[in-house]
C-alpha cells in the first residue's frame, strides 16, 4: 500500500520534565532541567499488529494464521467425528476449531471464507464412515477427501515452508 510505518520509538521529551518540575544538581553544583528519553514498545506491538493484518488483508498464511483449520460438521451427528479430528490436529500443534452452530453447512463455509481462514473440513456421514475429512483451502476451493494424517502431514510442511 506504499504506507510509512512507525513501529518502535524512543524519543526525547521536553514536556514531561517541565510539567512534573523535574530537575537535579550538575557538576556545575546549579539545578538543571533534564530530558526524559522514553521508549514506546507498547505501541509497537500493536502497530506491528495493525502492519500484519493489512499487509496480509487479514488473510494470514496458515503458518501465521490464529485458527489454522475450521472443522465444520455438516450436523450435530458428526461433532464427535469433529473432536476426534480437533484432538489429532492440536496433537500435532495445528490450532483448530470446531464450528458445532446448528447452522447449514453453506453457511459454516462462507462464515469461514470471510474469516479468510487458511483451512476447512468439512465432516459428513461419507467422511465418518471412510475415516476421512474433506478438505477446502482457502483460494483453492475443495481439494477432495484426505485421510487426517495424510492432510496433517502436508498441513506440517506448508508451516515449516512459512509459505505464503
Amino acid at each position: 500500500m506504499k504506507r510509512s510505518w512507525q513501529c518502535g520509538t524512543i524519543q526525547l521529551d521536553f514536556q514531561m520534565p517541565e510539567k512534573s518540575d523535574l530537575s537535579y544538581i550538575g557538576e556545575d553544583n546549579q539545578k538543571h532541567r533534564p530530558v526524559v528519553i522514553h521508549r514506546a514498545a507498547y505501541g509497537s506491538v500493536d502497530r506491528f499488529i495493525g502492519i500484519l493484518i493489512e499487509h496480509f488483508t487479514g488473510a494470514f498464511p496458515l503458518w501465521i494464521a490464529p485458527v489454522q483449520v475450521n472443522l465444520l460438521p455438516v450436523s450435530d451427528k458428526y461433532i464427535d467425528y469433529a473432536l476426534q479430528v480437533k484432538q489429532m490436529l492440536e496433537g500435532k500443534g495445528i490450532r483448530t476449531e470446531v464450528d458445532d452452530r446448528s447452522e447449514k453447512l453453506g453457511y459454516k463455509i462462507r462464515e469461514a471464507q470471510l474469516e479468510k481462514l487458511p483451512y476447512m473440513f468439512v465432516l459428513g456421514e461419507n467422511e465418518k464412515n471412510s475415516g476421512t475429512v474433506s478438505v477446502r483451502k482457502r483460494g483453492a476451493g475443495d481439494l477432495g477427501a484426505k485421510e487426517p494424517a495424510e492432510i496433517i502431514q502436508a498441513l506440517e510442511e506448508e508451516i515449516r515452508a512459512k509459505k505464503h
